[in-house]
């Protein structure tokens, strides 16, 4: 099973799937997959690509972003970002992805919370990450091992010689030049979330290790509406773009409160809307419901298909019945320290992208709909630095990992893990809530666990440290001391 690579992806979402995609034909590509390809973020992501539509839209979709992200952005990651999307799109467009279009044939934009207008492509309505992700695994060319799980970074000094890999068939060192790690955010650390079941913040623990930098990682995204009644742990997303084209947010009562927090109500930026639904509904025991019954059942079918079958199959009767919701962790901000070529910093050969990473093209809050984007273009980035930068690491024979990936107790307590960090490390923070939340992680830390829960609480460990440096409330980032 010694194997030999140009270059090895860890991930098989947008950012992994396309930088493979652009990397040159003859370089043997090798994408480890964690589970089965779909169990990723791209694949539920539902309201679109967000596009400078035209020369003008560009410093307008810049100031958005930055606006979003209260100024903590990288601007030259900003600028880069917006100024690609047009090219992306034509070259989606030209390798034949299909996206929404009107009668005449022309694009179709949805406009979502926090963009002064409607600049965001869909495809199949609300599958646009669906669509995109089985469009780029069929056009593949690189080979992906599915049920892959990368349980260490083989790294000496500033350069990573491979991976250690976990398969059906045991562990194997994997050898290449290039790594490029694509493997997505946080979402496996909190009990609420609307993340793929895979998303457990592995990548990120082994970065800490190995004493490399994670950056922002305070700055965590909580998603304003997801169905919460259903027993699995990814919650339901239903997409801000139901908002943007008319559906509400009411209490029991029928009142729209959000008005009382910002004047834009349903459709202030993410971070105010989940912050303003925790408060109104702790202070006034009260509960959110979104109500569509500015929709037709026959337009909310046409527009929403999939969030129309499956809200559907949890007995909901669309669009008259209000649904019950709740917010749920759902974006990582911050991530792997990269520079603006997508370099994990102070690494020769070693890559981070999309969500996993954090060049600050986001930063304190992402602006809805520019994660795909951000997949697709620095996916993209990475792989010309790989074409343009031929590197040639030697095969280095490490030894394979030997602690004990998981123990007999590691279930429940990453479920306690998880309490923990929905009800202390969410959405409103205080010093004494984190300062319990440290001591609740020092102490599982101290425990006999398996590696692979030892990942996760570095982790959880560092978004607290973050959180507690950070004294003053800035985007997602809120502080009720």
């Amino acid at each position: 099973m010694m194997g030999q690579y140009d270059v090895i992806i860890i991930g098989a979402g947008v950012a992994g799937l396309y930088c493979a995609q652009a990397l040159p034909p003859h370089l043997k590509v090798l994408i480890l997959c964690k589970s089965q390809p779909w169990e990723c973020n791209t694949f539920y992501a539902q309201g679109g690509i967000s596009i400078a539509k035209d020369n003008k839209d560009i410093p307008l979709h810049i100031q958005d972003t930055l606006l979003a992200g209260a100024q903590l952005n990288n601007p030259k990651c900003v600028e880069m970002l917006i100024e690609q999307s047009a090219p992306i799109l034509s070259e989606l467009i030209k390798n034949g992805f299909l996206l929404d279009r009107d009668e005449q044939g022309k694009l179709l934009y949805a406009k979502e919370g926090g963009h002064s207008k409607a600049r965001i492509v869909h495809a199949g309505g609300d599958a646009t990450g669906r669509n995109l992700h089985t469009h780029l695994i069929g056009n593949l060319r690189a080979t992906l091992w599915k049920n892959a799980e990368v349980v260490d970074l083989l790294i000496e000094e500033d350069k990573c010689f491979g991976v250690c890999v976990q398969t059906k068939l045991g562990l194997h060192n994997l050898y290449a030049h290039h790594i490029v790690i694509a493997s997505g955010g946080v979402g496996g650390l909190f009990k609420y979330h609307t993340n793929a079941n895979t998303i457990s913040s592995d990548l990120h623990g082994i970065i800490l290790e190995h004493n490399l930098a994670l950056q922002d990682m305070e700055m965590l995204q909580f998603h304003p509406t997801a169905y919460v009644s259903n027993p699995q742990a990814r919650k339901y997303l239903i997409s801000e773009a139901v908002r943007g084209e008319g559906g509400i947010i009411v209490d029991r009562d029928g009142k729209r409160f959000l008005f009382d927090y910002d004047k834009r109500g349903e459709l202030a930026p993410r971070d105010i809307v989940a912050r303003g639904i925790m408060d109104y509904c702790l202070k006034n025991k009260q509960e959110a419901f979104l109500d569509l019954s500015a929709f037709d059942l026959e337009g909310f079918r046409r527009r929403f298909p999939n969030i129309y079958r499956d809200l559907s199959t949890f007995k909901l009767n669309i669009p008259y019945e209000k649904i019950p919701f709740s917010p749920a962790f759902h974006y990582s901000m911050g991530g792997i320290a990269v520079d603006e070529k997508g370099l994990v910093k102070t690494m020769s050969n070693l890559y981070a992208i999309g969500e996993c990473a954090c060049n600050g093209v986001h930063g304190a809050n992402r602006l809805a709909s520019n994660s795909l984007l951000e997949g697709l273009v620095f996916g993209k980035i990475v792989a010309n630095h790989i074409a343009n930068n031929p590197t040639h690491t030697p095969i280095r024979h490490f030894p394979l990992c030997d602690e004990v990936l998981e123990k007999e107790g590691d279930v429940r307590l990453k479920n306690v893990l998880r309490d923990i960090m929905w009800d202390k490390v969410g959405i409103i923070r205080s010093q004494s809530g984190l300062d319990s939340a440290l001591g609740g992680i020092e102490v599982m830390l101290e425990s006999n666990i398996g590696r692979m829960l030892r990942l996760r609480l570095l982790v959880a460990r560092k978004i607290i440290q973050s959180a507690l440096a950070r004294k003053s409330s800035l985007g997602a980032h809120f502080r009720i001391d």
